[in-house]
């Protein structure tokens, strides 16, 4: 049985998460600029060429990847299936990777950082890890 405290931290992060993904993905189908308060250069990335992938913004495809993060959280929670905290593990390698790829086209390629974009990284990579100590937990007790 995982720690509490770590499945409602997945819990917290998947929903911070989906509302910033959300919150992105929103501001592209309204068609209205994404300004960033801290950093300089949201509007750089959010209009790129790496933004979309075909008419569909990436910023959707990271809502879908955190409510189903949120959703197994929940699916756990509600049925102690240890099944649910697996997927979670495995499911959160794409989100890091995705994150690592996001944050080079962003200092590499782009030359502008947006700071939502950001969030979702910190986020993303903030599941990673806890995923993967409740990974090792398992390992450790099987």
């Amino acid at each position: 049985m995982p720690p509490k405290w770590l499945i409602y931290s997945l819990l917290f992060l998947s929903l911070i998460g989906f509302l910033d993904a959300d919150y992105i993905t929103i501001k592209h189908y309204l068609g209205v600029p994404l300004t960033c308060s801290i950093f300089e250069g949201c509007e750089k990335v959010t209009t790129s060429q790496y933004a979309t992938v075909g008419n569909i913004p990436v910023a959707l495809f990271g809502a879908v990847y955190y409510l189903s993060i949120l959703v197994l959280v929940i699916l756990y929670l509600d049925t102690g299936r240890v099944g649910a905290i697996r997927l979670i593990s495995r499911f959160s390698v794409a989100g890091f990777l995705a994150s690592l790829w996001f944050i080079y086209l962003q200092l590499f390629v782009i030359g502008a950082i947006c700071f939502y974009c950001m969030v979702s990284a910190v986020t993303s990579t903030s599941i990673f890890i806890v995923g993967m100590r409740l990974m090792i937990k398992e390992y450790k007790n099987n």
